[in-house]
């Protein structure tokens, strides 16, 4: 059952907000799944940062996606989507982020109901504002729980998902004459990332019959270049060559896919692809497993009092040893196969 506040309104138009990072945006797509379900006549929008539009192109039930092109002169184009927002008089707006632009935006939309989270700055302004539940007594809730917690859904867990075109499954054709497997081996954040060498010993110890694909973004090219160069057997360079959706279609058929704690994990969720994921500097406390079918995650089995080091990745390890990734055992990768 919806929040009672939101049952007495009636809902023909809806705006998400969700303009954090790739994986974010992702996740938020589970609040999209459950509104259309519960509303599948009202109209959707979703409120994403600039890049991140590509993921929901030909979305089935959304009707428009609105860009912020936050990178660029943040604030004004922040107030020109303010006007945007407000020309279309929405019913009801649903905040995901907890941060002040955002709350902005919601505060201000002229929406009949607005719904974020207790620790956004403008919560006050907002209809209904809900706990976010993380950290202390909380580490057995997903992110996409506490994104559900905005229509009082914490109970049944919606999945994220992302809807690839035909021309997209088409696409990635080419690669999957064979059983493959894939591996993401690049973060933004440099104790987020399993060190290369890890990654060449879980790729030597591959069955040949098993084709290898690094994915990801073209500034991850030089990891792919590096593991290429060291490794004993032949693997394919597809990072900066797919786009998100056809990436997407690719992992889903993959025999299993491998990811540091970051977007191509939730990328794998929403396409209920299988994933085993890698966790160095963060936890799975935070809440950001996979959550396909076939899903799976390690980490070090050392104590470490230093583990997590925040909550986010960082540039270097603050105590210069990077044990949370140097002690990760190859062979539990291996296993996942």
């Amino acid at each position: 059952m919806l929040i009672e506040t939101l049952a007495q309104t009636q809902l023909n138009s809806i705006l998400v907000i969700q303009t954090a990072f790739i994986g974010d945006a992702i996740l938020g797509t589970a609040l999209l799944e459950r509104l259309h379900q519960d509303y599948p006549d009202a109209k959707i929008d979703y409120l994403v940062r600039n890049g991140n539009q590509s993921l929901f192109d030909g979305h089935p039930f959304l009707n428009e996606v609105l860009v912020w092109n936050k990178q660029d002169s943040k604030y004004a184009e922040l107030w020109q989507m303010l006007r945007e927002v407000r020309s279309r008089k929405y019913d009801t707006v649903f905040n995901i982020q907890r941060y002040a632009a955002s709350g902005i935006l919601t505060a201000f939309s002229g929406a009949k109901q607005t719904f974020g989270y207790e620790n956004n700055p403008l919560s006050i302004l907002f209809s209904k504002s809900v706990e976010h539940r993380f950290g202390k007594g909380f580490e057995n809730v997903h992110e996409v729980d506490r994104v559900l917690d905005l229509i009082g859904c914490n109970a049944t867990r919606t999945n994220p998902k992302l809807y690839p075109s035909e021309k997209d499954i088409v696409l990635v054709k080419e690669f999957q004459s064979e059983p493959y497997i894939t591996i993401a081996p690049a973060s933004v954040w440099f104790t987020k990332q399993l060190p290369v060498e890890k990654w060449i010993e879980l790729i030597d110890q591959i069955p040949n019959e098993t084709k290898v694909y690094l994915i990801g973004a073209k500034s991850d090219s030089s990891i792919s270049k590096e593991i290429i160069q060291e490794t004993k057997r032949e693997v394919v360079d597809l990072t900066g060559k797919l786009k998100l959706l056809e990436t997407a279609a690719l992992m889903r058929a993959a025999t299993m896919n491998y990811a540091n704690d970051s977007a191509p994990v939730h990328l794998a969720s929403a396409a209920n692809a299988p994933m085993c994921e890698v966790f160095c500097s963060t936890v799975p406390e935070f809440g950001f497993t996979p959550l396909s079918e076939n899903s799976s995650f390690i980490q070090t089995k050392e104590k470490l009092d230093c583990r997590p080091c925040g909550i986010h990745g960082k540039s270097a390890c603050p105590k210069g040893h990077f044990k949370c990734a140097h002690s990760i055992v190859v062979s539990e990768l291996v296993s996942k196969l």
